[in-house]
C-alpha cells in the first residue's frame, strides 16, 4: 500500500510539470505553422537555383548569397536601407523625446486630448498617411509645392518623391508614435518631486533636464529606437510609394525579385539576410540596454 501510494505521489509532480506544456501545445503548433515552417522554407529556398526558362531547381547552391555579397547593387540596397533606418531613428528620437516630456507634464484634460492626437494616426492606414505626404509634396501638383511657387518662395518644386529625404520624412511621421509612447512610458518612473527638489537646490532647467530627466528617459529613448529602427528597416509600403521603382530598399527589392522577376530564391536570400541582420542588431542592442540600465528597468 505504501509503495503504491509513493508511486502515485511521484507521478503527480511529473503530471503537474507536464500540464503547462500540454496547455501550450495549441499555441506552439499555431506558432510553428504560421512562422517557423514558412521561415524554414524561405531559408531553404534561398539555396535553390533559378533560371528564366527552367524556373526553380531544388539544388543546394550558394549562388544567390554570393551574388548579394559581391554585387555592388545589392550592397547599395542594404546600405540605403539601414542608412534610412538610422536617420528615421535619430529624427524620431530628437522630436519624439521632447514631445513625450511635454505630454507627461500636461494636465487633464489636455493630456488625454493630445494623447488622442498622437495615437490617432495609428488608426489610419500607413498607405493613406504616405499618400498624404505624396499629395503634399509630389512634384508640381503637390499642394505645398504649388503654394510655395505661387508665393514666389521657390522657383522649382522641392524634390520629395523618389528621394531618400522623402522616405525618411514619411517614415519618421509614420513611426513617431512608437518613440513617443516608449519615452512617455519610461518617464512615468520619474517622480515629479525630484525635479522640484533639484530646482529648490538651485539647479537650472537645463541642468534638471540633463542630470535628472535625461537619464530616466534614456531607456525609453533606446527602447523606442530599437522599435523604430526595426520597423523602418523592414518597412515596405512607405518606401514603395515614395521611393517607387527608382529608389529601392531591401523590402521592395525582395518584393520585386519575388513578383516581378520571379527569381524566388534570390528574393528569399534578400529577405533572410535582412531578417538576420535585424535580429542581430535588435538582440545586441537589447542586451546592451538591459546591462547598462538594469537598475532603472528593474
Amino acid at each position: 500500500m505504501n509503495a503504491a501510494t509513493n508511486h502515485g505521489s511521484a507521478r503527480r509532480p511529473r503530471m503537474s510539470a507536464a500540464v503547462p506544456w500540454l496547455l501550450s501545445l495549441p499555441a506552439l503548433a499555431l506558432f510553428a505553422a504560421i512562422l517557423v515552417v514558412p521561415l524554414v522554407m524561405t531559408v531553404l529556398l534561398s539555396f535553390h537555383d533559378w533560371s528564366q526558362y527552367g524556373g526553380i531547381r531544388p539544388v543546394f547552391i550558394l549562388k544567390n548569397w554570393r551574388e548579394i555579397w559581391s554585387d555592388p547593387y545589392y550592397v547599395e540596397m542594404f546600405s540605403r536601407t539601414f542608412r534610412i533606418a538610422v536617420l528615421v531613428t535619430l529624427i524620431t528620437a530628437l522630436v519624439g523625446a521632447p514631445e513625450a516630456y511635454i505630454l507627461r507634464r500636461m494636465r487633464a484634460p489636455w493630456r488625454g486630448l493630445f494623447l488622442l492626437v498622437l495615437l490617432g494616426p495609428l488608426l489610419i492606414s500607413v498607405v493613406a498617411r504616405t499618400l498624404g505626404w505624396a499629395l503634399l509634396f509630389g512634384g508640381n501638383s503637390g499642394l505645398v509645392n504649388k503654394a510655395l511657387m505661387t508665393l514666389g518662395l521657390i522657383s522649382s518644386p522641392i524634390p520629395f518623391m523618389f528621394t531618400e529625404t522623402g522616405i525618411v520624412v514619411a517614415l519618421a511621421h509614420v513611426l513617431m508614435p512608437f518613440m513617443v509612447l516608449a519615452v512617455w512610458t519610461a518617464l512615468h518612473r520619474l517622480d515629479p518631486q525630484i525635479e522640484n527638489a533639484a530646482a529648490s537646490l538651485g539647479a537650472g532647467q537645463l541642468t534638471i533636464l540633463r542630470r535628472v530627466v535625461l537619464p530616466q528617459a534614456m531607456p525609453g529613448v533606446l527602447s523606442g529606437g530599437i522599435i523604430v529602427f526595426a520597423l523602418a528597416a523592414s518597412a515596405f509600403a512607405t518606401p514603395a510609394i515614395i521611393g517607387g521603382r527608382r529608389l529601392k530598399v531591401a523590402a521592395t527589392l525582395a518584393y520585386d525579385e519575388f513578383l516581378n522577376t520571379l527569381d524566388w530564391p534570390l528574393g528569399a536570400a534578400v529577405a533572410v539576410l535582412l531578417l538576420v541582420i535585424l535580429v542581430t542588431i535588435v538582440v545586441a542592442a537589447n542586451r546592451l540596454i538591459e546591462r547598462r540600465y538594469a537598475e532603472v528597468l528593474g
